[in-house]
């Protein structure tokens, strides 16, 4: 079996491979044809973030088996063509947990004392004291952005510097808060009091920009923002703007909506102190995801043993025929379901109905989870830590069994308990093999669950439909499908529409406006 390492990794990693027998090529810096030339040798493929794995490099990769990411990011693997083809990808999550915690607790240290400005000033040969005046953490309010892996860990190490630390997570259970020692709070709250506000969510259509001018406005006078998490959470142009004019006191910026940044005008701040994409950037870091990767990619070549795979649960062979529609199935209910609803999951239920009370239902309800924790996460979500992600969430997790299915032969039912409240979805397998939603609530509707929808609440009455689509029109917004669903005439409605292309806040905003419009929401699957 031959292995090629094609980004720069920990030897150790290396080292593990070899002793178990691999035969393991270290060829960096590939062009993408260079590349898509030797692929077809190698059994297994080890990258970092450098090297592009494209449809065209996995069509030509005729024998390859894995590809294993040595760190949690995949933007730059193409996860469908090599699920197409069978190719297990993996990565390490976990393994910048602690790193990227202590990059943002050392960008807040560095933030609030000038040290970065301090120490260029030196080095310029001057003794500036006065102008470095900073302020202590001690009692201050932190407002921590999301409280998965990564924030929950800034949160511990900040309450051990006695800030006062309060956290906005829609889903994160009241429980769950309490075990942190973290005040949950929503987000108007939390701009109202920080003092200091670090961001560790994930980057979605919700998050995109969510600190920005309007919400600039809502922060005391005087707060300190900073973010290790994605790049564009943040509108750089809003945060220079809110800098000039001393509403916001500085910024400690590790990720950007570019990188690397073209536009230097926000970074050439004074009060700005920035880094290059650092958060993982440790030693430490570095070995850990090169051990582990070096690990799963042996196990899986030599033993068949499947580990943090991000397409791929662990099923025998033989089964993943008969499983994979089902497992299709529920992780686009859950990414369905999670980007529908919000508050805090305190139980999820899946109820196996029909011919689906049949089938090895483990697999299955590891892929709802994934799909339900996925959009709303930082750290990465797979087929091996959804269930212990949820277990540590505070999320119980329950499945029934019942032989009957009503009209359709398979069935799949997503409860969701959230805020005391319990909301549900029905799914199917239309020809065994293509996913449907039929229902949501109690709104019967068939959804093709794909690409990007408007999910809208509304009135049924004359003329919601047309005006909808007036709206996506006179924007340059075709529409590919539409479904509709309602309790009974002249009541409530849903509509689900599904778009070629992104929908601006400005155009969803104008949707809100339309007469008999209740809400809308994005939902990407």
């Amino acid at each position: 079996m031959k292995v090629l390492v094609s980004d720069n990794i920990s030897p150790k990693g290396i080292e593990i491979m070899k002793k178990a027998g691999l035969q393991v090529d270290v060829k960096t810096g590939l062009k993408p044809e260079e590349l898509k030339e030797i692929i077809p040798e190698y059994h297994g493929l080890v990258i970092r973030s450098a090297t592009k794995v494209t449809a065209d490099v996995i069509e030509a990769a005729t024998n390859l088996k894995v590809i294993g990411r040595a760190g949690s990011g995949l933007d730059n693997v193409d996860k469908e063509a090599a699920t197409k083809k069978g190719i297990v990808v993996m990565n390490t999550p976990g393994g910048n947990t602690i790193t990227t915690a202590e990059h943002a607790i050392a960008l807040m240290f560095a933030l609030a004392r000038n040290i970065p400005q301090a120490t260029a000033s030196m080095k310029q040969g001057k003794w500036e004291k006065k102008k470095f005046m900073g302020v202590e953490l001690f009692n201050k309010t932190l407002g921590v952005l999301g409280l998965g892996n990564i924030g929950s860990q800034v949160a511990k190490r900040a309450q051990g510097l006695q800030m006062n630390v309060i956290g906005y997570d829609p889903f994160l259970s009241d429980e769950r808060a309490k075990e942190l020692g973290v005040k949950k709070v929503d987000l108007d709250e939390l701009f109202e009091k920080s003092d200091f506000i670090t961001i560790h969510t994930p980057l979605t259509p919700e998050t995109k920009n969510l600190i920005n001018k309007d919400t600039i406005k809502k922060m005391k006078d005087g707060v300190r923002i900073i973010n290790c998490a994605r790049g564009g959470i943040v509108n750089e142009k809003d945060l220079y703007d809110a800098i000039v004019s001393g509403k916001v006191a500085g910024a400690a910026l590790d990720v950007f909506e570019k990188e690397p940044p073209e536009d230097l005008t926000l970074i050439k701040l004074d009060q700005v102190i920035c880094t290059p994409h650092l958060g993982a950037s440790t030693r430490e870091a570095q070995e850990n995801v090169a051990i582990a990767v070096a690990e799963q990619i042996v196990d899986y070549l030599l033993q068949g043993t499947i580990r943090n795979a991000v397409n791929f649960p662990s099923i025998p062979a033989e089964q993943v025929p008969h499983l994979m529609p089902y497992i299709k199935l529920a992780e686009v209910m859950g990414s369905f379901t999670a980007q529908l609803y919000e508050g805090g999951i305190t139980e999820v239920t899946l109820e196996f109905r029909g011919e689906a009370a049949n089938i090895d239902t483990k697999p299955v309800t590891i892929a709802a989870l994934k799909g339900l924790l996925e959009p709303i996460l930082t750290e990465t979500v797979n087929f091996v830590n959804a269930p212990f992600i949820a277990k540590e969430r505070g999320i119980e997790v329950k499945e029934t069994k019942s032989p009957d299915s009503g009209d359709y032969h398979n069935m799949l039912v997503m409860k969701l308990r959230a805020n005391g409240k319990e909301n549900k979805i029905y799914g199917t397998l239309i020809g065994k093999k293509e996913p449907r939603i039929i229902k949501v609530e109690d709104y019967p509707v068939e959804i093709i669950p794909e690409g990007t929808m408007l999910f809208i609440y509304n009135n049924d009455r004359p003329g919601v439909i047309g005006n909808i689509g007036t709206t996506l029109g006179k924007n340059n917004i075709n529409i590919a499908r539409m479904h509709f669903g309602r309790e009974s005439a002249g009541g409530m409605a849903i509509s689900v529409v599904s778009v070629d292309s992104d929908v601006s806040e400005e155009v969803l905003q104008e949707i809100r406006q339309l007469p008999n419009i209740l809400s809308v929401k994005i939902i990407k699957l």
